[in-house]
């Protein structure tokens, strides 16, 4: 089938220039011809010379996205190769110990922008972050059946204004499997030696963040024998990790009950029991302040906050927020202290993201000295011209 000519402008030039992968609705966009997302289409400069060949994705803010630099047609040959080698890189690169539960295909860091694919023990999770993939499912389900032989695929829609729709619709089916046969309402998931229970029809996402997987295990290495604050627990996984790796006392907060429930089975699940921990629910700033009122210490506390959060009583941005929480938590935190910070938002880089540290830490009165940067493990790869695809900062910090 001959693939519609569409010519992007000058700035869009340079960025596929520079190697980026996403065209930006603009101008020039808007006089494109009449697409369905799907569509391969053929990227020109304005003199017609051949760029990319790129999915299109019409009446969204990324209007298309590169599938390579060259001519081709999305078969199944073309899916199987790129499929192939995100395997290959996961077996060759990716340090796998006692886990079943990583990420397959990472997106643009795979050659295959919008897509991700994610392993939860015998069943696959795709995630499409762009409507362009969805006519192309029909190629990706047997595909990877045929090179995995899953259990089960199962497809978790991601919405717009996730970050509302978080905190109301827990009990919400998002997922829904696609072929094989159907896993448990919570299945049983190992990560570091460790299980977790995840699912993959209710909510928005599975209850169990991948890109964390060397960074808790990191926690590990740190705890035994101190006490940690969670804030912003979700369903435990950090305190999980750290329960079992020797922490004496593990406080987790997180504005929903349901998660702080499901973080006590997770205890459960590992044997761990519940009751010599704390599991607190409510706001973390007001549970910040009550806590420094019952004179509570802690040895390191941990921050793992959504990008975005709103809850009947406030609301959280990286941007901004993150200086408010440092500053709230350093008065809970012992001299010497470990303070673990992150944020998986795209659009604040590392620099701004340290910048947010340091007025936190004026705010407190506080000396912080960092002493470790991390980001995402080895399968969730990001092309070095991608600089979005480095989203994950979780920066370790010593309390002077």
């Amino acid at each position: 089938m001959k693939q519609q000519r569409c010519i992007v402008g000058p700035e869009s030039v340079r960025m596929l220039e520079l190697g980026h992968p996403w065209i930006i609705a603009d101008r020039y966009t808007k006089q494109w011809p009449a697409g369905r997302a799907g569509d391969l289409v053929e990227l020109t400069d304005e003199q017609g010379r051949f760029l990319a060949t790129a999915l299109l994705d019409p009446g969204e803010r990324i209007v298309a996205r590169v599938l390579d630099r060259q001519r081709l047609r999305l078969d199944g040959d073309w899916l199987a190769q790129r499929l192939r080698r995100a395997l290959q890189l996961r077996r060759d690169h990716t340090i796998l110990a006692d886990t079943d539960a990583y990420r397959l295909v990472n997106g643009e860091g795979d050659g295959l922008p919008g897509l991700t694919v994610d392993r939860y023990g015998d069943h696959l999770m795709i995630q499409l972050y762009s409507g362009a993939w969805r006519p192309h499912l029909r190629l990706v389900v047997p595909l990877l059946d045929e090179l995995l032989q899953p259990k089960g695929i199962y497809e978790k829609s991601r919405p717009q204004q996730t970050r509302e729709l978080e905190a109301l619709n827990e009990e919400k089916r998002y997922g829904r499997l696609l072929a094989g046969s159907a896993a448990p309402a919570r299945l049983t998931v190992r990560e570091n030696g460790l299980s977790f229970l995840v699912e993959l029809e209710r909510g928005l996402n599975t209850g169990l963040f991948l890109d964390q997987r060397n960074n808790r295990r990191d926690l590990m290495g740190r705890v035994a024998g101190k006490r940690l604050l969670n804030l912003f627990a979700y369903t435990g996984a950090f305190s999980v990790a750290a329960a079992a790796a020797g922490a004496s006392r593990v406080t987790g907060v997180d504005v929903s009950a349901g998660y702080s429930d499901w973080a006590k089975e997770n205890f459960g699940a590992n044997r761990l029991n519940p009751k010599r921990h704390d599991f607190l629910v409510g706001d973390c700033l007001a549970v910040l302040g009550e806590l420094q009122r019952q004179g509570k210490r802690y040895d390191i506390i941990l921050m793992d906050p959504p990008s975005f959060s709103t809850t009947a009583r406030s609301r959280f941005t990286t941007r901004g927020g993150t200086a408010d929480l440092v500053a709230t938590a350093l008065p809970l935190l012992e001299s010497g202290g470990l303070l673990i910070t992150s944020s998986n938002h795209q659009k604040v880089d590392l620099a701004d993201y340290l910048k947010e540290l340091r007025r936190g830490a004026l705010q407190a009165k506080s000396e912080l000295r960092v002493i470790g940067l991390a980001g995402q493990p080895e399968d969730f790869p990001y092309p070095v011209t991608f600089p979005e695809g480095r989203y994950l900062k979780y920066a370790l910090s010593v309390k002077g």
